[in-house]
């Protein structure tokens, strides 16, 4: 089993529309200018990466906002491989063995396959498994239903260093694979996606589960034969928020150094 953490950076048409453009921009209104990704095992050991710009066959000029967020030109794609023969190249590194591709949110899923489509390209060389990580990190959290975190935000909760900008599709992606190993657990399910484009896929918030705080603190009075203050009580609150977030977490014989 292989998981394959994925992100894409995306162009988008801007004035001025021709009628080609516009017909286009109906099919294909993201086109994928940037492929990075993550290829680990059940270990959450990395196996390979990919990191690819695409060089552009539908909108030969930067949307200024996404230049802005990407510092992505045009001139730099102009370089690069053009799509079908890029995407090929992700088929091979996603490989043939069971593999299931990790997203946060579901935009990317759909822009893949959605660019696939467009390109004429067979969207059964594609897993169709998936898991969006973004409401599993905000259950992780014990955010409120329908809170999303982004992903600049969750890299703060999480204490994940941050090294590199995000918007790079590479460097999301290892930040994405930073994040599944902090929030993993035997409970996250994968989905199949779903390719009817008029039908949107919904990734339901996995259930919620809590602690059950007032057993906690009865099972600590239990062990140390006493009742606890209030005070005790609110330590011991604070003490699971706390141990949730990871931040404490070392390496194995690194404790000792702490000592």
């Amino acid at each position: 089993m292989h998981y394959i953490i994925f992100d894409l950076e995306y162009n988008q048409v801007c004035p001025p529309k021709t009628e080609e453009i516009k017909e286009k921009a109906l099919k294909c209104p993201f086109e994928i200018i940037q492929i990075g990704a993550v290829k680990v095992d059940s270990s959450f050991e990395t196996i390979s990466t990919f990191n690819r710009m695409v060089k552009p066959t539908i909108y030969h000029t930067m949307n200024p906002f996404v230049s802005r967020l990407t510092r992505i030109t045009m001139e730099q794609l102009e370089k690069e491989q053009l799509f079908t023969e890029v995407v090929s190249d992700f088929i091979d590194f996603i490989g043939t063995e069971d593999a299931i591709l990790c997203v946060w949110g579901m935009s990317d899923m759909k822009e893949l396959f959605r660019n696939l489509h467009f390109h004429e390209m067979d969207t059964l060389q594609v897993p169709k498994s998936y898991i969006n990580l973004q409401p599993y990190a905000s259950l992780f959290l014990d955010l409120p239903k329908g809170i999303n975190l982004s992903l600049r935000n969750s890299i703060d909760f999480l204490n994940i260093p941050f090294i590199q900008p995000i918007h790079d599709a590479f460097n999301d992606a290892y930040y994405t694979t930073e994040i599944f190993k902090k929030i993993y657990s035997q409970t996250m399910q994968s989905e199949l996606y779903n390719l009817n484009f008029n039908q949107p896929n919904h990734t339901s918030r996995p259930k919620k589960k809590r602690t059950d705080i007032k057993s906690l603190i009865q099972q600590f009075e239990k062990m140390y034969d006493r009742e606890f203050t209030l005070e005790e009580q609110a330590i011991i609150k604070l003490a699971y928020v706390m141990g949730k977030t990871c931040q404490f977490e070392v390496e194995v014989g690194q404790e000792k150094l702490n000592t």
